[in-house]
């Protein structure tokens, strides 16, 4: 089996959809594919779906055409063990009437700006499950037992339906070795260069970037701060709609990290230009980067907090008051990487 497989209907014209290719942006005046779904998208974040055999779009919108699946992906839910491996059969959710904006949708606008294959997704799902079982969202322990088993499948299919709006429709273990080429992944190790961080303070005069550093590019800033913008939103419209556990008195703390939340989203969609640190004077290009180390760094607490709203839906009370803590942290990191974005210069050149 391959890496990414799909059930094709009998007579269903797809145009490369729904078989390597799971979404395309679509320019106006293309035709939608039979079988396929298009998704408009505005220049506010919203999405919606039309059904129309043609794309028609307005002032700002954009398109995205999707086939919903099943898609059979191959990951490795540990980066130390890639001989070790789950397969998912996976598939995009049906239109849910109960909810503004579908999940899949929102994905849509705020990540994808290139086609989406089936590797890209894979690498997409690969990481979020990850960096979940890293920050502990999901427990899949050595020598798992039938009921842990049975406690990671719904935590991996809740992960999968709050972050990408995908449903699982089967997930096992599968023996990956063949497909890992140990001697390849030992020679990148060997040949790769160390990068050294983006210093957060840095004193004067301001040093040139040097070699080896970490370049990050001004695509990553726009793109980080889109998603803040489109996405963070929907993160505390979906943290506001949980429903606490009886016997929970959270109501307090709940409403502190849905005001600090709050607060992120106007800073993040209040964010001063990259290049320039006032209207007359450009910003060194180090400078530059620090700001863009800060907002890959909210980046990846906005990641994380869709991981642990995953984990709230299904938590139990005992639990609650240990996921508002996690949170708690995860808002103070968002709010770090936002104060540092928006930051002109470091506090040693302020003070002098």
């Amino acid at each position: 089996m391959g890496l990414f497989s799909r059930r094709k209907a009998a007579g269903t014209e797809l145009s490369g959809l729904g078989g390597s290719m799971i979404a395309l942006p679509c320019e106006a005046g293309s035709v939608v594919p039979a079988g396929c779904t298009l998704v408009l998208g505005s220049a506010d974040g919203q999405t919606r779906r039309v059904a129309a055999a043609k794309v028609v779009l307005g002032q700002g919108e954009r398109a995205w055409c999707f086939h919903a699946g099943p898609y059979t992906l191959d990951l490795q839910p540990f980066a130390a063990a890639p001989e070790w491996g789950l397969r998912l059969r996976v598939l995009v959710d049906a239109a849910d009437p109960r909810v503004a904006q579908q999940r899949f949708d929102l994905f849509l606008q705020s990540e994808v700006a290139q086609p989406l294959s089936g590797l890209a997704l894979r690498s997409a799902l690969q990481s979020a499950v990850q960096s979940a079982l890293v920050l502990g969202t999901l427990e899949l322990p050595p020598c798992t037992t039938v009921e842990e088993w049975h406690a990671f499948r719904a935590g991996l299919n809740q992960l999968m339906y709050t972050r990408y709006g995908l449903t699982v429709d089967d997930c096992v273990p599968v023996d990956l070795a063949p497909q890992a080429d140990y001697a390849a992944m030992l020679r990148s190790r060997a040949l790769a260069p160390v990068a050294a961080p983006v210093p957060l303070i840095i004193a004067p005069p301001v040093p040139q970037p040097q070699a080896g550093a970490v370049a990050y590019v001004a695509q990553d800033d726009a793109a980080g701060l889109r998603r803040l913008f489109i996405e963070l939103p929907a993160l505390c419209s979906a943290l506001r709609l949980l429903e606490l556990p009886a016997g929970v008195s959270s109501f307090e703390p709940h409403q502190a990290i849905l005001l600090r939340l709050g607060m992120a989203t106007l800073n993040a969609s209040s964010m001063p230009s990259l290049g320039w640190a006032t209207p007359d004077q450009p910003l060194p290009v180090l400078q530059q980067q620090r700001r863009i180390a800060h907002t890959l760094l909210a980046v990846q607490a906005l990641d994380q907090a869709w991981a642990v709203l995953a984990r709230m839906q299904l938590a139990r009370s005992s639990e609650w008051l240990a996921l508002l803590d996690e949170t708690a942290r995860i808002c103070a990191n968002l709010e770090t990487g936002l104060a540092g974005r928006r930051q002109p210069f470091p506090p040693v050149e302020q003070a002098a």
